[in-house]
């Protein structure tokens, strides 16, 4: 598909059944992964089942492309795991799920504030961000704590 042509993808919940294709969406994109972790199927369904979070796949031809997942703290929510395959970039594949995951947060769950963390060297998700309206915050410095190096 040529780059700029404008994409139909079926937007969907996830589904279990989808992990395997989320995975591989993710190390596609090289998003830092925990796959023994965070990101284990055991931890990541879990999330979805008990936290306020939703975990959408955007499908182009029977397999997926992209995915957003949304989640909040009931003060804040946080648009994580944005991701679309690169050779279907700019054709507002990133657009559409980060709008999903926005109507989500400030319509569905009524939070005032979203915010995203961007790790490393990311262009293309500044760029999107950005477009969206997302500023950078000039006195926040992200700290974490892990229990373990896969968390």
């Amino acid at each position: 598909m040529p780059p700029g042509e404008i994409l139909s993808p079926r937007i969907r919940e996830y589904m279990p059944a989808d992990y395997e294709a989320l995975i591989a969406l993710w190390r596609t994109c090289d998003l830092p992964l925990k796959p023994d972790g965070r990101d284990s199927r055991k931890r990541l369904e879990a999330e979805l089942y008990n936290g306020p979070g939703k975990l959408w796949v955007a499908e182009v031809d029977g397999r997926i492309a992209g995915a957003v997942l949304a989640t909040h703290d009931f003060r804040k929510g946080w648009i994580n795991r944005l991701a679309v395959d690169p050779c279907m970039r700019r054709r507002g594949l990133g657009m559409s799920l980060a709008g999903i995951a926005l109507n989500y947060l400030q319509k569905d769950c009524n939070l005032l504030i979203s915010a995203i963390l961007i790790e490393g060297d990311n262009p293309e998700s500044h760029a999107l961000f950005s477009r969206l309206g997302f500023k950078p915050h000039p006195d926040i410095r992200y700290y974490a704590l892990r229990n373990t190096p896969e968390a």
